[in-house]
Parts: structure tokens; sequence; C-alpha cells
């Protein structure tokens, strides 16, 4: 039975908004309210407990208003609390990682040269080093935090561009970008800035985020359990924050909508 339940989407900030908009694309008429937690950001520099406490807190939010499922749209969050999310609620909970397997994959058999962005957190994590171990044998993965860049979307400051290019020089000039074969967005917040590492980037690097393969999934498990919204329902975006301030919401809408 189709169900017009909201779908629960959330992120340590702004960044997951970058999950919601493909979700929208894929799926119009589902309802998706969106919790970022800006007030706490950025997660990637907090403990795994930190972090795990705080998930908790949202999902608990989007337990009491009866949502149907729940998207981890932080790469961060999911290393320090999918697996304790999911163990401890009954409903779907979608994570995310570093799209690792599809810059591999891309090779067809050749060895690839990959360099993972991302936040401090996620890569020093067990469920990422788990991940990396799957593929290192065969490919060359470079991990690559980046904090700043976080800071730089939750400070409304991504059209500065000089501030954004000075930046993402001082995290990939040691690298010869000429022999990277990809380099994987592994942060929601980074996917934002997909033009830029176009620049930054021979044109033979290939960028990859994870965000359609999450909204695929998502789509998947709630058709599997007949759980889509009607096809003549209105979808729609409600944008929440744990940073109450006007700033922020007009931050969260200028995101949402560019």
């Amino acid at each position: 039975m189709a169900s017009n339940a909201p779908i629960g989407v959330f992120d340590s900030g702004l960044g997951g908004i970058s999950v919601v908009r493909e979700i929208t694309r894929q799926m119009p008429n589902e309802r998706i309210i969106y919790f970022g937690d800006s007030a706490n950001a950025p997660y990637g520099t907090k403990t795994p407990e930190e972090v795990r406490k705080l998930s908790f807190d949202i999902v608990e939010r989007f337990i009491k208003i009866g949502v149907k499922a729940i998207v981890i749209a932080c790469n961060t969050a999911t290393s320090a609390a999918v697996n304790d999310l999911r163990a401890t609620y009954d409903l779907p909970i979608i994570s995310m990682e570093p799209a690792l397997k599809v810059a591999c994959d891309r090779g067809h058999g050749k060895p690839q040269r990959v360099i993972v962005a991302a936040t401090p957190l996620t890569l020093r994590e067990k469920k990422f080093t788990a991940l990396m171990n799957r593929f290192s044998a065969t490919n060359t993965i470079y991990r690559q935090p980046c904090p700043d860049l976080v800071e730089i979307v939750e400070h409304d400051q991504l059209e500065d561009h000089d501030l954004v290019m000075r930046t993402l020089h001082r995290y990939f000039d040691g690298y010869d970008l000429g022999s990277i074969d990809s380099v994987v967005l592994g942060c929601t917040h980074f996917v934002f800035y997909r033009d830029y590492f176009r620049e930054l980037l021979p044109d033979s690097t290939a960028i990859i985020d994870g965000n359609e393969g999450t909204a695929r999934h998502l789509h998947d498990l709630l058709a599997a359990s007949d759980e889509l919204a009607e096809t003549d329902a209105q979808g729609g975006v409600t944008l929440k924050n744990s940073d109450p301030s006007e700033r922020m919401a007009a931050l969260a809408a200028k995101r949402l909508n560019a």
C-alpha cells in the first residue's frame, strides 16, 4: 500500500541538502523533512561518541513525527552511528559512504588512482578503512581530509571563488593530479564544489559522489515494501535546522534552490 508519510533526511549541516535535491529529482511525489545540525557542525572533527549521540537525538525527532524512512546524508554520521541506529529502530535507514567502489570500477580491471576527499572522522573510522581495504590491493587510494570545505559552506562563502580555490589548492597541490583517475567527494558538503573541482582537475579526472546511488537505493527500498508515495501526491521539502537563525534558514533555502 502506498505511503504518503514523509522521509527524514539529516546531516551535520547544509551538505545533505545536495542529497535532498537528488531525491526530489528522482522521487518528486515524496515529502521530505530535512534536518541540518548546523549548531553542532562540523561533525568531522568530533569524536565518534559525540556524533553518535547527536545522530540518535535527530533520529528520535524523526520517529516522533512518523517518518517512513531515514536517510543519513552524512558520511561522518554513517561511520559513527549507522550500525547502532539500525539495531535500535525498525524502519529503513539508508546510509552513505564514499563512492570508492564506483571510482575503482571505472577502470574495468585496470588499476585506478583515486583520491577520497572527506572529513577527518570519516577517513579515520573503521568503516572507511574496511571499505578501502576492499580495493587497495589493486588500486592506489589516497585519503585527503578537507575540513575547511565544510566550514566554507556553513559560513555562506561558497561563492568566494578565490577563497575556495586557495583552499582546494592547499589540499590538492601535493598530488600529481594528471595521474589521478578519480576524486571521490566523500562528504555531502563537497558536492556543492563540483564546478570548482572541475576547474582544479584535468578533464581526464572523474569527479564522483554518492548522491545519485543513495537516492536510487532509497527508491528501491520503498518500492520493495510498497511505501512509495502515491503518483498524484504533492511532494515537497521542509527545511529544519538546529540553528534557528534567519540567516541559516535563508542559506538552507539558497542551497536547496541553487
